[in-house]
C-alpha cells in the first residue's frame, strides 16, 4: 500500500478526497491523506508558499515511506507564489499548469532538498474546483437539488473547450457563475453532492488537466521505489 498525503487549499477539496478520490484509489493499493493547509484548525482558503513550504515538508521529512502532492486553486494563490507572475495572459491551461508547477517544485526543492522532493507530486488546478463539475450538467443539476439548472449549467458548459476552460476570470469564475444561479450555494456540501452524483469517470473524461494529476498519482505503484519502504533514522 502507497500513501499519499494530499494538502488541500479548503474544506471543500478535503471533503473531495475523502468522498470521491480515496475510496476510488484505495483498492489500486494507493491510500489518500488529505489535509488542510497551515496549522491544526485552519479552514483553508490562505494559499501562501510560506505555509505550503512548512506542509509539504514536515510531511515528506516526517514521514520518509509516503508521497506527497497538492490541490489547490490558481486564483487562490497571492500575486508572489512562485511562477504566478511568469504566466502570460494568453497561455493554455496546459502551459499555466506547467510554469506554476515547475516554479513551486523549484522553489520547495531549493528548501527542503532533492531527494525528499522525489516523492512530491505538485499539481495546481488552474481551474476552480466547481469547474470539475461542470463535467456532467445534468448530473451536477441533479446533485444539489435543482433538476431545472441543467439546461444553464449546459450552457456554460458548452461556451468553453473543456470544463477546465471555464475559469477565465475571478469574476466568471465557475463558483460566481453558479452563486448567480442559486443563490445561497454553499459550496462545501452543495459541491460534495455535485461531485458524487456528476462521478470520477465523467471528471476523468472531460478534464484533462485532472486527469493527468490522478495518472500521476496512480503511477506512483508502478514506479514505486522499494527503498522508501526503509525506515530513515
Amino acid at each position: 500500500m502507497i500513501r499519499v498525503h494530499v494538502i488541500c487549499e479548503g474544506q471543500t477539496e478535503e471533503m473531495f478526497v475523502n468522498e470521491l478520490l480515496a475510496p476510488a484509489m484505495l483498492p489500486k493499493g494507493i491510500q489518500l491523506i488529505p489535509a488542510l493547509v497551515g496549522k491544526p484548525g485552519h479552514k483553508g482558503g490562505n494559499f501562501k508558499f510560506q505555509r505550503l513550504l512548512v506542509d509539504v515538508k514536515n510531511r515528506l521529512l516526517g514521514d520518509r515511506t509516503a508521497y506527497c502532492t497538492t490541490f489547490f486553486d490558481y486564483y487562490g494563490l497571492p500575486q508572489g507564489f512562485p511562477g504566478k507572475g511568469a504566466l502570460p495572459g494568453q497561455a493554455d491551461i496546459r502551459d499555466k499548469a506547467q510554469v506554476l508547477q515547475s516554479a513551486m517544485f523549484d522553489e520547495l526543492k531549493r528548501v527542503i532538498g532533492e531527494d525528499p522532493m522525489r516523492r512530491f507530486l505538485p499539481f495546481v488546478q488552474i481551474y476552480e474546483f466547481e469547474a470539475l463539475l461542470f463535467s456532467d450538467p445534468q448530473s451536477f443539476a441533479q446533485g444539489i437539488d435543482q433538476p431545472s439548472l441543467a439546461v444553464a449549467f449546459s450552457e456554460i458548459r458548452d461556451s468553453f473547450d473543456t470544463p477546465e476552460h471555464i475559469n477565465n476570470s475571478p469574476i466568471t469564475a465557475p463558483s460566481k457563475r453558479i452563486m448567480r444561479l442559486v443563490p445561497g450555494y454553499e459550496k462545501p456540501l452543495m459541491g460534495s453532492l455535485a461531485a458524487l452524483e456528476v462521478g470520477l469517470d465523467a471528471m476523468r473524461k472531460h478534464c484533462v488537466l485532472f486527469n493527468d494529476w490522478l495518472m500521476r498519482i496512480e503511477s506512483l505503484l508502478a514506479n514505486h521505489d522499494p527503498n522508501l519502504n526503509l525506515e530513515v533514522p
